[in-house]
């Protein structure tokens, strides 16, 4: 069964008119005969709208209660049951009640979309999740209702409802829409005149943009590749912050407005791990990045403005979307920041836009991070200030001399200076120099490496003891805190990796992927080979470059058990980072024989369904092979015998029951056949449009005459079919019908066309299935209920159901109204017979002259 078409009416206001056009649209459908029938819709008192559902099958609605009060909600299981061609299904953002099977009404519409129903729904403009900034700048108030994007986008038609703010409010003051009590409060706050005109630009432009999809999706059907545009790509710049949401949404209507755009949402962790990042802001900053149809990535990176640009060039990015610094003014001494770092240096093809928000200027949770590890900048000033600070120092002591302990603690500060910049090199050789400048210059006598006063010399020790402890403390610090940040960034990337396990995200490329990007990787690849002798082979690969033939031309390899072994090229990764890819070596090898395990499972399940099939086939030709084949020896026997004397007429009822179990066995032996294609895989349909009054009489040939009756419409149109498939199936069918219908009931074939889609129903009067065994009796070497051997061996419903689905139809049964079985064989119209034609808010089926062939 094919999935089901979504068509929305979206409005920019309440009250346009999106559920009157719907029901209109109902009635046109329903008097062209489609099955069409009112899943939910609300009228919301308005008697105009009231009125169109007079005329229109409606499903009752479900009540369920919830703290002490009833509500009525769409009654998703009786819609099911009930199969229409076409489900009214109003108010797609609307949230369910607590308890319901689904959260949302868009859920519930995805299950009949899923289940072969076309469904008609509406939406306002404001209840698409990623304008939901916008407005709520507009009108003041934020929906609660949302929809994603993705979910509206992804409908076969959208059609806008529009309506003129003037209109629309000469309809709220006529009462068309509210209650008398609630018209003027509305016209004062939402339906004011600018909320109105912003709304509707608003829906306008969004509609706009559904329609350069729609062209970009020709161009590309038709290979009109001179006039096809770039495709917007935007990174997403995320810090943990709470303005992750904000950038998030403008990056999602950034990318609407470009054909086919793409949102790639990245968090850099820093390699220091003192970032104000928050664990649950980041969930949801990724629930939403994923919920508007975009993808969020984690890496790591010592320089984020590189690590990001890295990141969007790798992606083929044209735009990058930042928010506002959050640091305080006085916080760009250290720099410029990473939006302007960024900015600058992005080059001609990459567009940054920094986008401003509500924590623009409020500081960072945390202080911004000096690095974990101490930088070449940084060890170049530590040595600067061990080494040249104290001959500094000497020098202007040399012109005030401050005294000996006062002399003795500015050079112990710069002792300490050079530890805090440097490290313990940079101290120690301070320590000395300062040390020795201390004993020549200020210690007596003076200018000898003397020292006359014991004092002095306790004083210089300790001097140095301090010293070479202070920058044994900052330099153990400093090793502790790499240390600690390393371990965090590491666990961050654990987390997320074992994470994915849980979520059960199997795909080996996704993972290897996710590897390139997290150490900045050009290409990532999982080699393996049989055995020590044989060569390697790649089980999957990601990234750009020439293909490995072994681990040893990677710039990184990574061994994975004895025979398997990951691969990367780009750059030679530190040791400390080897500990995490090997956590991702081995989550691969895992992913790998996961995928290996689920085939052979497949394989495994249809060896064992081919076993199952092979041994009901043995069956058959042991017992309903037998049966006509001893009748038809018995009676040959019979004939060749030279002891009786057999009359004409015996002769030709022996003749008879000769032909009769030919006939079976022939019948048979055909269907074992066609089963057999079937379960190898073997039946190729060749596909051509032709009447059905050409194929289906042909089926009618081998049943009784008079047991079955045709009804066939000269003005069906034409079906896209393999016509030799057709006949077997309807054949089967039929013989079926008649099998359990009363001599007195003749079957009857019937046909007729439903929208893009022609119906071949088969109806007997016969004692009917139970629904709950509708589906088992297309199994193969199925008879339902007290069937005796003879009536075959359960093959021709599972035949007819195999030749139907491989011509890419549905065949399946209902129950005859007073009494039967009816089986509704589906199948498409030919192509370009059936249009649906947009003219303002009416869609019609055409249907062109039948062609002569």
């Amino acid at each position: 069964m094919g999935r089901g078409k979504l068509r929305i009416y979206l409005g920019a206001a309440p009250g346009v008119g999106k559920t009157y056009a719907m029901l209109s649209e109902a009635h046109r459908r329903v008097e062209r005969g489609t099955d069409c029938v009112v899943a939910f819709v609300e009228h919301h008192g308005r008697a105009r709208t009231e009125v169109m559902l007079h005329g229109l099958e409606q499903v009752p609605r479900a009540e369920p209660a919830y703290r002490g009060t009833v509500f009525t909600e769409m009654d998703i299981d009786a819609v099911l049951r009930r199969a229409p061609a076409v489900a009214l299904v109003d108010e797609l953002a609307h949230t369910n009640i607590p308890g319901s099977r689904n959260t949302k009404r868009w859920q519930d519409i995805e299950e009949l979309l899923a289940a072969g129903i076309d469904v008609v729904s509406t939406v306002n403009i404001q209840h698409l999740e990623s304008l939901g900034d916008v407005v709520e700048s507009i009108t003041g108030v934020r929906q609660q209702e949302t929809v994603p994007d993705e979910v509206v986008r992804r409908a076969d038609q959208i059609e806008l409802v529009d309506m003129s703010p003037q209109a629309l409010r000469r309809r709220m003051a006529h009462g068309n829409i509210y209650q008398p009590d609630k018209v003027d409060a509305a016209l004062s706050n939402y339906f004011r005149p600018g909320n109105l005109t912003a709304l509707r630009e608003l829906a306008l432009l969004w509609v706009a943009d559904r329609v350069d999809e729609y062209l970009q999706e020709y161009r590309s059907e038709h290979h009109v590749s001179a006039i096809w545009g770039s495709r917007e790509r935007i990174v997403v710049g995320l810090t943990g912050g709470p303005e992750g949401r904000t950038l998030i949404r403008r990056a999602a209507r950034l990318a609407e407005k470009g054909a086919g755009g793409e949102v790639l949402a990245v968090y850099i962790s820093r390699s220091d791990g003192l970032t104000s990042a928050s664990p649950k802001e980041l969930a949801q900053q990724r629930t939403l990045i994923e919920d508007l149809g975009g993808t969020f990535h984690h890496v790591v990176g010592d320089d984020i403005p590189a690590a990001l640009l890295d990141f969007a060039r790798g992606v083929n990015a044209t735009q990058i979307v930042l928010g506002s610094s959050r640091r305080k003014t006085w916080q760009y001494v250290f720099g410029p920041g990473v939006g302007t770092t960024v900015a600058r240096e992005s080059g001609p093809d990459l567009d940054v836009h920094i986008v401003t928000h509500g924590e623009v200027a409020k500081g960072r949770g945390l202080p911004v991070a000096r690095g974990a590890r101490l930088g070449r900048a940084r060890i170049i000033s530590g040595w600067v200030v061990g080494v040249v600070g104290p001959v500094g120092l000497a020098l202007l002591l040399n012109a005030i001399h401050l005294g000996l302990a006062n002399d003795m603690l500015l050079f112990l500060s710069l002792t300490v200076a050079a530890a805090l910049l440097g490290g313990l090199l940079p101290a120690l050789v301070s320590a000395a120099l300062g040390s020795f400048l201390l004993n020549y210059y200020y210690t007596p006598p003076l200018h000898r490496l003397t020292i006359a006063d014991p004092k002095n010399i306790v004083a210089i020790a300790i001097f140095v003891g301090v010293a070479v402890s202070v920058a044994s403390v900052v330099d153990l610090a400093a090793r502790r805190t790499q240390q600690a940040a390393r371990l965090r960034a590491e666990s961050e990337i654990l987390s997320f990796l074992a994470g994915s396990v849980l979520r059960g995200e199997t795909s080996l490329e996704a993972l290897l992927e996710r590897v390139r990007e997290t150490f900045g990787m050009e290409s990532v690849a999982l080699l393996e080979r049989k055995s020590d002798v044989d060569p390697w082979t790649c089980a999957g690969r990601v990234g750009v470059g020439v293909p490995l033939e072994r681990p040893e031309d990677g710039d990184v390899d990574m061994p994975v058990g004895d025979h398997m072994a990951l691969a990367l090229t780009g750059r030679v990764l530190p040791a400390s980072d080897r500990r995490v890819l090997a956590a991702f070596a081995a989550q691969a090898a895992v992913v790998l024989d996961r995928r290996r395990l689920r085939e052979e499972a497949d394989q495994a399940r249809a060896l064992a369904e081919g076993n199952r099939i092979r041994t009901a086939l043995l069956a058959a030709v042991s017992h309903d092979l037998r049966t006509p084949l001893a009748g038809i020896k018995a009676a040959v026997s019979s004939l060749r015998s030279d002891d009786v004397a057999w009359s004409e007429e015996d002769r030709a009822e022996l003749l008879e029951g000769i032909e009769a179990g030919a006939d079976r066995l022939d019948h048979l032996v055909g269907n074992l056949l066609d089963m057999s294609r079937l379960q190898t895989g073997t039946v190729t349909p060749i596909v051509r449009e032709i009447d059905l009054d050409e194929v289906v009489p042909m089926a009618l040939v081998g049943v009784p005459e008079g047991s079955a009756e045709l009804d066939i419409p000269e003005t069906l149109p034409m079906v896209a079919v393999d016509p030799g498939l057709l006949e077997r199936a309807v054949a089967n069918l039929v013989e079926n019908a008649v099998k359990y219908s009363p001599p007195d009931r003749p079957v009857l074939v019937s046909a007729s066309a439903i929208a893009d889609r022609v119906e071949v129903r088969v109806v007997d009067r016969g004692p009917g299935v139970p629904d709950e065994a509708k589906d088992r009796i297309f199994e193969p070497f199925q008879r339902y209920g007290d069937a005796p051997r003879g009536a075959g061996v359960g093959l021709g419903l599972a035949v007819a159901r195999g030749f139907t689905e491989a011509m890419n139809g549905t065949l399946n049964a209902e129950d005859t109204p007073g009494g039967g079985l009816t089986m509704v064989l589906t199948l498409r119209a030919a192509k370009g017979v059936v249009e649906d034609v947009h003219d303002g808010h009416d869609v019609k089926d055409v249907q062109p002259e039948r062609q002569v062939s």
